[in-house]
């Protein structure tokens, strides 16, 4: 929800800190309509009622000429001016609840301080003031309600907002935690797998043999024609005659002619196919047989062909290995298993308590790496979540992460060094600034929530269908 009024609030109709919207039942149909028989009302706010008039003003203000809203009514435009207006409505309401107000000595400091009414020396310059207003078409008491409007809703979030800083002691140490430097050694485990061509053809068999549930592939035997108007007719032309022909032929396969019979008036020689399942290598024509095979036989276009197929068997096989393709698959299924497997038992372990330093050697075998991360948002090796996973864990553990490309590997934390900072740093400075803003947008979600339990909003269905009629 709030989401959705971020992107309104891009627009010149939304107030600057309207952040919240509470009616999904807006685009979901999760509110229910009031039936009071009001046309005059369009929506209603626990008991405050937004009229028709109300709406069509707000409308008016926002600029959006008549033509645009008429085109863009079966993209929920309506819908859209609607939610931005109970959104400001119950921003409103909540302003009342909690008694935000501003004096007219802030609203005049405030209009006296904007940068577009400035001379050279920073003085306010009532001619420029008056000029905005005129170039603007808007009157004095208008920018001033608008100008009200926005600071009472930044009052109003600020207050909400408001013991959301983070304590300076949690700060200093969240810093300290994300960038301290971790020493690691670690191992690649593409050098501990057993590689795909050391995989013997008895392994391969007894995969088959344990998957062949899975494993086993429909092949078909089939026989079919390609027909074109040189070989029905003598000529490359596609004409009547032709197209009289493929007719013919449709009519002899509705009656359950035999394929044999079709074609034996036809000078063409038929293809015979048996065994065959779709390879990278196959031919066009036969992927688009086997890919119709569920009726035994048809005629179809195929690009400036048709084709006449004949299905005459169909049946489940496994693998065959002396098929260097279907070989490269199994060896390519066995490798990934073995991979799992011995991730798993590796996790399991570690998550046991099992896994040690002579073990990590062993698997190392004489190929350890060593690194220093500098901090938590150092991905140059690992991928990022990778790198949040290792500031996670203490000193002498293990682990496995992966970087960019997939490749896993086996991790041992040798080292951690928490690192001096200056609190005047603009690395530091940067980071409170977005741990604040972090803390405040948790606490603005938190309060859209509250407000979906405080407010119960109901529209008038039949009063908007009346108002996008307005617009056709």
């Amino acid at each position: 929800m709030i989401s959705t009024l971020r992107n309104f609030a891009k627009t010149k109709i939304a107030g600057v800190f309207v952040f919240i919207i509470i009616i999904p039942f807006v685009f979901w149909g999760m509110g229910s309509m009031f039936s009071s028989g009001n046309t005059n009302n369009i929506a209603e706010i626990n008991n405050n009622k937004i009229s028709t008039k109300d709406f069509m003003d707000f409308i008016n203000k926002s600029g959006i000429q008549q033509n645009v809203i008429k085109d863009n009514l079966d993209k929920n435009i309506i819908e859209e001016l609607l939610s931005a207006l109970i959104s400001g409505t119950l921003l409103d309401l909540e302003i009342q609840d909690y008694n935000i107000n501003l004096t007219e000595q802030i609203l005049l400091k405030k209009i006296k301080s904007n940068m577009n009414f400035l001379d050279e020396n920073n003085n306010f310059q009532r001619t420029k003031y008056e000029k905005f207003l005129l170039t603007n078409n808007i009157s004095a008491p208008m920018f001033e309600k608008k100008i009200r409007g926005d600071e009472l809703q930044k009052k109003l979030f600020d207050y909400i907002a408001a013991g959301t800083i983070m304590p300076n002691f949690l700060m200093e140490k969240t810093f300290e935690d994300e960038n301290k430097t971790i020493e690691i050694d670690y191992v690649d485990l593409n050098n501990f797998y057993k590689k795909k061509e050391e995989f013997t053809k008895l392994e391969k068999e007894e995969f088959i043999k344990e998957n062949q549930d899975s494993l086993k592939r429909e092949y078909i035997d089939f026989e079919y024609v390609q027909l074109n108007p040189k070989n029905l007719i003598g000529i490359n032309e596609f004409n009547q005659d032709f197209f009289d022909l493929i007719d013919n032929i449709e009519n002899k396969i509705s009656e359950g002619k035999s394929f044999k019979s079709i074609i034996q008036n036809l000078e063409i020689i038929p293809v015979s196919v048996n065994n065959y399942k779709p390879t990278s290598n196959s031919e066009d024509v036969k992927k688009k047989i086997y890919s119709l095979r569920t009726s035994k036989m048809d005629i179809v276009e195929n690009e400036d062909n048709f084709l006449l197929f004949n299905i005459l068997n169909k049946y489940n096989r496994l693998p065959d290995l002396d098929d260097e393709e279907t070989n490269f698959q199994i060896a390519e299924m066995i490798y990934q298993k073995n991979k799992f497997d011995k991730n798993k038992q590796i996790i399991n372990e570690i998550d046991n308590k099992e896994f040690n330093d002579l073990k990590f050697k062993e698997i190392g075998n004489g190929m350890i790496n060593t690194l220093n991360l500098n901090s938590i948002n150092d991905d140059s090796k690992f991928n990022s979540n990778s790198v949040k996973i290792l500031y996670s864990l203490p000193l002498n553990s293990f682990t496995l992460i992966s970087d960019e490309n997939s490749n896993i590997f086996l991790i041992n934390i040798k080292d951690i060094t928490k690192n001096k900072f200056n609190k005047n740093d603009e690395n530091y400075l940067e980071f409170t600034n977005r741990m604040n803003k972090n803390s405040k947008t948790s606490m603005i979600k938190s309060y859209d929530l509250f407000l979906n339990n405080k407010y119960k909003v109901e529209l008038n269905q039949k009063t908007i269908e009346r108002v996008k009629n307005y617009f056709k």
